[in-house]
């Protein structure tokens, strides 16, 4: 943009801020460099596996996080009308389903340019929001893939909300 002086001012790495509230929680985690983490989380569902990673470029974390399933092949169609619910349904992050792994992942971009870094309340905001969704979203994949659910059942069973304990 011209007439727009942009900022050579670096936003501090959050990694290192996550890394904590990771070690507090507890959670098994490595750094594979300066920009990138895995964390492994015993979901409800099923286990999650949470890779970040940091551009210092972009003042932006990315979080990808993954569900232990696989989608076969021959349900990707019905998967991708799912999707399509979903999303509309999330106001954060996103869901996808790349041909190459075929598994569920819910991803969020936070950006960060002109703040002082992240902090404590927006990372632990980016891990909860994701592991929410994944959590509420987990059975509609399970309802389509091998319940023979459409995307429309299984979005309406999964968004039941349960009272109590059985």
């Amino acid at each position: 943009m011209s007439g727009i002086a942009l900022d050579t001012w670096t936003t501090p790495n959050p990694l290192d801020t996550l890394e904590e509230i990771v070690a507090a929680n507890e959670w098994s985690f490595e750094r594979s460099g300066d920009d990138e983490m895995a964390v492994e989380y015993p979901g409800h569902w099923c286990g999650y596996h949470m890779h970040f990673v940091w551009s210092e470029d972009l003042n932006a974390i990315h979080l990808s996080c993954f569900m232990d399933m696989r989608i076969p092949k021959k349900k990707l169609n019905d998967i991708s009308q799912l999707l399509l619910k979903i999303n509309n349904k999330l106001w954060l992050g996103t869901f996808v389903v790349p041909e190459e792994d075929s598994n569920p992942v819910f991803r969020h971009t936070v950006l960060l340019r002109g703040h002082q870094g992240a902090s404590v309340e927006q990372l632990e905001d980016l891990v909860d929001i994701a592991l929410s969704e994944c959590e509420r979203f987990y059975p509609a994949f399970q309802f389509v893939t091998w319940g023979g659910k459409t995307a429309n059942e299984a979005v309406t069973a999964s968004l039941l909300d349960t009272v109590g304990e059985a």
